[in-house]
């Protein structure tokens, strides 16, 4: 069962990668394989040890981020079928092994034989590495009770707690589909183009995160990813001399932008979805360092805006809030209704500071 499992499993991930090639089209000769391939799965009777043996559940969770809206629905379907199986057995197995947890751990301690000696007692066929708690139960031989008596003990291992290993962690990309050696071409120039552009750019990625999450983005596919994210635009937004082609340029000039790498990341983990991605406007896209930019350009246009007003006055009738000094200077303007009285904008001369009021 767990061969047929895999089989089937195996031929429903080749399709789908065959129509991520195709364009990702719902309606392709190779999604409809592998939707009929999801619907075996569906129905194949599977139980809790098979899916642990061949992790099939966790590499199924590919699907369900395919660019094809029904590939992504059926995938969700069988994933949570599983899941409602694994819940099952495993509640089930909860009530009938709880009762006889005490005696499987109580079959599983060695009992050693140890011979009684003046000083200690010596415990055989015990590891060294674990701690034994040794319970004496002298038992008096009653056909040698003139002799010394024989001691038994019952030698039971304590588990010890490891402390955290400095060793990296196993990728958890064992059981990811392996990853692309090629570029997957689609016979268009310009959508080769992009999908190269795409890769070089996530291929950077690597260089450019910490230690910490390097594992993580070793276990990503650059190639795999720059095609999703390029079917999607296209399925989307058509070709990129088209009518998008300016949302086409913004997405491709953030996403290779040497100061922005937090948004090549974050596409690459997964964390920005490209459905996300065509969505967003050039001020999401952009790093935190561009958008505090942004802002701090917007204040002072603004600030410049209201130096070019009506000429300023200078009075000491208004003290300054921060500094308590009273050299200001203030103008006036309408920016209410006309039967409301004027708005007044005071400067403070010694700290710049400002305020206004009616």
């Amino acid at each position: 069962m767990e061969r047929e499992l895999v089989e089937l499993f195996e031929v429903a991930k080749k399709a789908a990668d065959a129509a991520i090639a195709d364009g990702s089209t719902s309606r392709s000769p190779a999604a409809s394989r592998c939707v009929d391939a999801l619907k075996q799965l569906k129905s194949f009777p599977v139980s809790y040890d098979a899916l642990v043996a061949t992790q099939v559940g966790k590499r199924l969770r590919q699907l369900t981020k395919h660019p094809s809206g029904t590939i992504k629905s059926m995938a969700l379907d069988v994933l949570e079928i599983w899941k409602k199986i694994i819940i099952d057995e495993t509640t089930k197995n909860k009530k009938n092994g709880s009762s006889g947890d005490l005696t499987a751990k109580m079959e599983k301690a060695d009992a050693v034989k140890v011979e009684s000696s003046r000083s200690s007692v010596a415990v055989k066929n015990v590891a060294k590495s674990e701690n034994v708690a040794v319970e004496k139960i002298h038992i008096r031989d009653e056909a040698n009770a003139s002799r010394s008596s024989s001691e038994y003990v019952k030698a039971k291992r304590i588990s010890e707690e490891k402390p955290p290993s400095s060793a990296k962690k196993p990728s958890q990309s064992s059981n990811a589909p392996p990853k692309l050696t090629t570029m997957v071409k689609c016979n268009d120039s310009l959508r080769d183009k992009i999908r190269e552009l795409l890769a070089e750019a996530f291929s950077k990625v690597a260089s450019e995160v910490d230690q910490d999450m390097r594992d993580e983005v070793d276990a990503c596919d650059p190639l795999r990813v720059a095609v999703v994210v390029e079917s999607v635009m296209f399925e989307k937004m058509g070709r990129s001399n088209g009518t998008q082609k300016f949302k086409y340029r913004s997405i491709m000039f953030n996403i290779k932008d040497p100061n922005n790498p937090d948004l090549r990341r974050r596409v690459l983990l997964g964390q920005i979805q490209p459905e996300r991605l065509i969505s967003m406007t050039p001020e999401e896209m952009a790093s935190d360092e561009r958008r505090k930019e942004n802002s701090q350009i917007k204040e002072k246009a603004l600030f410049d805006c209201e130096r070019g007003g009506p000429p300023k006055a200078t009075t000491d009738q208004f003290k300054c809030g921060r500094c308590g000094q009273r050299k200001t200077t203030y103008y006036q303007l309408q920016t209410r209704s006309a039967d409301e009285p004027m708005t007044t904008f005071v400067t403070c001369v010694n700290c710049n500071n400002h305020w206004k009021f009616c």
